[in-house]
């Protein structure tokens, strides 16, 4: 439970149709498996205790004084396990029969939630054993326990105060308004679903979506578990199909008539986060009663996928498609821009690097939605002391291969007499060295753009923004910045994505030479061997781990000691601890000093749900302290070497 993390399962437990006793003994030797795995909520399927397809033995005495009885028999079991359990079975009350989820947990029976929807069409007839649930809680002594009945009870933890589970059954979900949406507004952080959902060509599909879409709208953890294997299949014929999903996330299933359990690690945390920054989402409250509960703090063991690149999908063909949208987004709002100021050309400094190379991509690409010749953009590259032959060769190979009209401005001696000027030592490779000539590229881009009327195309990416890795008023400047809202990690995969679906040899050839080039800013001379004296994630780290930290920092805000235990368990296989914890700091250290440089950023599109333009989804004063979080990273360094 550390981190906010909630290890939870469904399952689908084997039964006999009306056999109570037999099915409360499968239930219990669930609750065991489950608190033997660490599992802290089980979630089991509708009428589970009785069997969903008992039909009109609802009506006999002997099956609901045996549900009862069977569930007396479950609460003596629970008492010693650290473990909420949701168990489905008929409850009589006040001469009326429930479709009910019984809320278990060590030995007590925190509630009882009936049904709101019953269906009573095709298969289905539940109104001719049930009624619906009334939402007023009221009393009840069920099972030798003083408990409540209604639809609007929560269970919270006391020990994870963002542990709030609510409850729904089957038809509830399937419903134009289902409960589990006033659940949420009122709190739940958890909602689950005990179903008996017959299975038929195509629902299980339905049903993924519909679970995944719930929890997406709702911000919440959803569970769903199916009635399986021993219910009747007189007409119909139950799979099995349990499902776990996080804010639109599947995490977990079970494939219909296979394992009938799926489990998986909820992040409260992360839900609780998303619902402090949704201001759409307003809490709602009215007429629930919230029922507490303990259970003991531990750690969660995490099998759960944490992805090493979370910008980045993972399917290649879901992948290819955020490449082809990114793309489409650039070269919209670039167009736009270019309309709107009547630009004669469009500017851009190619070096022969990835993103340059990018921002020329996108510019070509906005010249087609503008039905403007390739050459109406104006690549300009300026060698100075660190130029390589290699990314020289490689812009002009580029912009011939795409159309653009190419020139080359040695900045040399500019930076030379500016070096006059300020009194630089030309041998002194220091900081002032390197962003003369940043500063110089970005002056000559600049004025070019005005002699032809045009405007200047910023190519910095959003991992470079994040780590200040830009000269202030040097590459961090333009009119519009493309690639303002691009990672690192995902500028690399669109630039093969260009490569891959270009027919055109040459273009493919140099797209796949430029991504096999070193990340440098070659503003250092080169080594005597020829190769980079600068490589940029030798200085600034990888930006693999930047962008994990990025994406974890600015779309949840987590705690770094979060960060870094998810950091575990991605690069667990690549990275050890130690330099986990080093490029962490690292990146917490430039977050913070470099804001100043965000402060003042050029407009560029946003392109995903990580931004840092300061206009929209990050605001953060410039000079605000890193101290809390350092002090979070030095403590857990120091517990890290006990």
């Amino acid at each position: 439970m550390k981190d906010g993390f909630l290890s939870v399962r469904a399952a689908s437990p084997a039964l006999r149709v009306a056999d109570c006793d037999y099915n409360a003994e499968q239930i219990i030797r669930q609750m065991q498996s489950a608190v033997a795995d660490g599992v802290k909520l089980l979630c089991l399927p509708e009428l589970c205790l009785t069997g969903y397809t008992c039909s009109d033995l609802f009506l006999q005495a002997s099956l609901t004084k045996g549900a009862e009885s069977g569930l007396v028999s479950i609460l003596a079991a629970s008492a010693e396990l650290d473990l909420v359990t949701l168990v489905g079975l008929p409850v009589l009350a006040d001469g009326k029969l429930y479709n009910c989820a019984a809320v278990v947990s060590k030995g007590r029976l925190l509630g009882l939630v009936p049904k709101t929807w019953l269906p009573n069409y095709n298969e289905f007839y539940e109104k001719r054993h049930f009624v619906s649930g009334s939402s007023d809680a009221r009393p009840l002594h069920f099972a030798g326990q003083d408990t409540l009945l209604g639809t609007k009870l929560l269970f919270v933890c006391e020990d994870m105060p963002d542990f709030v589970l609510g409850v729904e059954i089957c038809e509830d979900l399937w419903s134009p308004i289902p409960p589990s949406c006033a659940h949420a507004l009122a709190g739940a952080t958890v909602v689950a679903n005990l179903s008996a959902s017959d299975e038929t060509i195509g629902k299980d599909a339905y049903r993924r979506d519909l679970v995944s879409g719930q929890s997406a709208r709702l911000l919440c953890g959803y569970l769903y578990a199916d009635a399986g294997h021993g219910e009747s299949t007189t007409d119909m014929v139950f799979a099995g199909h349990n499902l776990i999903a996080e804010n639109g996330v599947l995490l977990s299933e079970s494939i219909p008539f296979g394992s009938g359990c799926a489990q998986s690690e909820l992040d409260l945390d992360r839900l609780v986060r998303e619902r402090i920054r949704n201001s759409t989402f307003a809490p709602q409250a009215d007429g629930y009663t919230r029922v507490s509960f303990r259970l003991s703090c531990s750690e969660t063991v995490l099998t759960r996928a944490v992805s090493p690149a979370p910008f980045v999908p993972q399917d290649t063909s879901a992948r290819s498609d955020r490449c082809e949208m990114i793309l489409r987004i650039q070269a919209e709002g670039l167009a736009k821009r270019i309309e709107h100021t009547h630009a004669k050309c469009a500017v851009i400094g190619i070096s022969g690097g990835l993103d340059s190379c990018l921002a020329l991509l996108v510019a070509v690409r906005a010249c087609k939605v503008l039905e403007l010749p390739a050459d109406t953009v104006h690549a300009l590259t300026m060698p100075c002391f660190g130029t390589s032959k290699r990314t020289r060769t490689n812009a002009e190979i580029l912009c011939e291969a795409l159309g653009v009209r190419f020139a080359e401005i040695d900045i040399t001696r500019t930076v030379q007499s500016h070096f006059d000027d300020i009194h630089q030592t030309p041998d002194c490779y220091d900081v002032t060295f390197e962003n003369c000539q940043a500063r110089v590229r970005t002056l000559e881009l600049m004025d070019y753009a005005n002699k032809n009327g045009g405007f200047v195309i910023g190519t910095g990416d959003l991992s470079e923004l994040a780590l200040g890795w830009a000269t202030y008023n040097g590459d961090h400047m333009s009119m519009y910045g493309v690639n303002a809202g691009v990672p690192k990690t995902l500028v690399r995969h669109i630039v093969q994505y260009a490569a891959d679906s270009t027919a055109d040899e040459t273009l493919r050839d140099v797209l796949l030479d430029i991504l096999d080039t070193p990340v440098s800013p070659e503003l250092l001379p080169a080594a005597k061997d020829g190769s980079f004296s600068q490589q940029t994630e030798k200085l600034v780290g990888p930006y693999e781990l930047h962008d994990f930290y990025l994406y974890y920092v600015l779309r949840f805000g987590f705690t770094p000691s979060k960060i870094y235990r998810l950091a575990l368990q991605a690069f667990r296989d690549r990275y050890d601890p130690d330099v986990l914890l080093y490029w962490l700091r690292n990146f917490y250290r430039r977050f913070f000093t470099q804001q100043f440089k965000r402060s003042c950023l050029p407009d560029g599109p946003k392109v995903g749900s990580v931004t840092l333009s300061p206009r929209a989804d990050w605001r953060m004063p410039s000079d605000a302290s890193s101290a809390l979080w350092l002090k979070e990273l030095d403590d857990l360094e120091a517990n890290l070497h006990k």
